[in-house]
């Protein structure tokens, strides 16, 4: 008698990082109804011998999508991740990130052309998953909430280096999220998943040590405003998760008190962590077993991460690393406000064409940029054409 098992879908995986080490030991020993099957590094694959895997690491993003039935994407490189995901969904294989940076930059280019999907785990997957539940619960979500402990948009070299040996990620990670541009990339691509908007360039982010009575101010100020947001908090006392504060029916008012919500109008649910490549796995089964994409940037996003200069910048500089880096940060901006700005996530390698100075916002006029699939789509998008 035969077998008819049905053989184990595959995984391959784009990035061998912190999140992606993890991810894989996730896969090895707690999917048993998978199978990492290749993982793409742009390293040398002799140098990651002790890399968990069912099967071999690569260089070739040929080979991974060829031999995978979904593609997991946690590089958080812009320009690498488009190319791995462009390739992939062109062959027809779904792909899940984990990789804000690529969704906010190029992400829309691709949301009709394939299954892609943020994973559950970072901020942004974390918020749409909350916020489906509460969807389902009959809520009306107002703020899209990020919890920050620390924000300093300066911070110097000697201080990242200390923190990143500490806490034992790269130096590029500990100053994104340090000098406040991952917060700003999370927060505007859970503002184009929702269909929300912003308050203000750089968003609001007030300081306070009571969460709820803050969520409940931001709930104010969306309804204010005409619409929900998405914001942060920043307060050393929180919990390191997210939140949302919405509004629900009169009639439940009594309900949702006794239920120790409150008394209304504005009511804030958390969720008090977020597990990264830990809770990921639940959007891989989630994707294989036909449930669908979690969150994407929309395929018209209304908010982008500008670049605003951190120190005075040269005529003739290059900027060789913007995302973590010491030249730049981002900001979450109205794109129709600002339709002039250069994402972020394209100014790696770009070189001044005139000095700039400190809190100045890098535009298409005051940069040229290395070509790149990522350029060209974003130049595609763009709404109105982009100064060459």
């Amino acid at each position: 008698m035969k077998n008819s098992k049905r053989p184990l879908p595959r995984i391959g995986l784009s990035g061998t990082g912190f999140i992606a080490r993890s991810f894989a030991h996730m896969v090895m020993k707690h999917a048993p109804d998978m199978r990492l099957h290749k993982v793409l590094t742009r390293r040398d694959p002799a140098r990651l011998a002790d890399f968990p895997t069912h099967g071999e690491v690569t260089n070739s993003i040929d080979a991974l999508v060829e031999s995978s039935d979904l593609v997991f994407e946690c590089s958080g490189d812009v320009i690498h991740s488009t190319l791995v995901i462009e390739r992939a969904l062109a062959a027809g294989k779904p792909v899940v990130t984990m990789n804000s940076e690529f969704h906010v930059t190029t992400g829309s280019y691709f949301t009709d052309r394939g299954l892609l999907t943020e994973a559950e785990g970072d901020q942004p997957g974390c918020l749409a998953a909350l916020r489906e539940n509460m969807l389902a619960m009959g809520f009306s979500p107002l703020v899209y909430g990020n919890m920050k402990g620390f924000l300093n948009h300066t911070p110097s070299p000697e201080d990242m280096a200390f923190w990143s040996s500490k806490q034992g990620i790269s130096v590029e990670q500990t100053t994104s999220f340090t000098d406040g541009t991952k917060v700003q990339i999370e927060q505007a691509f859970i503002a184009n998943h929702a269909g929300a908007g912003i308050l203000r360039r750089g968003l609001e982010g007030p300081a306070r040590d009571d969460t709820v009575d803050a969520a409940r101010d931001l709930g104010r100020m969306a309804e204010a405003a005409g619409g929900p947001i998405a914001d942060y908090l920043l307060s050393r006392t929180q919990m390191p998760g997210v939140f949302i504060t919405a509004r629900h029916d009169a009639e439940q008012v009594d309900a949702l008190n006794y239920f120790k919500l409150g008394p209304g109008p504005y009511y804030v649910m958390f969720n008090p962590h977020h597990l990264c490549s830990i809770e990921a796995i639940k959007t891989v089964r989630r994707v294989l077993a036909g449930g669908g994409v979690l969150m994407n940037n929309s395929s018209s996003p209304a908010i982008g991460v500008c670049a605003i200069a951190k120190r005075p910048l040269a005529a003739g500089q290059r900027i060789e690393l913007a995302i973590g880096g010491f030249d730049v940060r981002g900001e979450a901006v109205t794109t129709a406000l600002e339709p002039e700005h250069v994402p972020i996530g394209i100014l790696n390698g770009a070189v001044l064409r005139h000095a700039v100075e400190p809190g100045q916002m890098i535009r298409f006029g005051d940069v040229d940029i290395p070509d790149s699939r990522a350029l060209e789509i974003v130049r595609a998008m763009a709404p109105a054409p982009v100064p060459a």
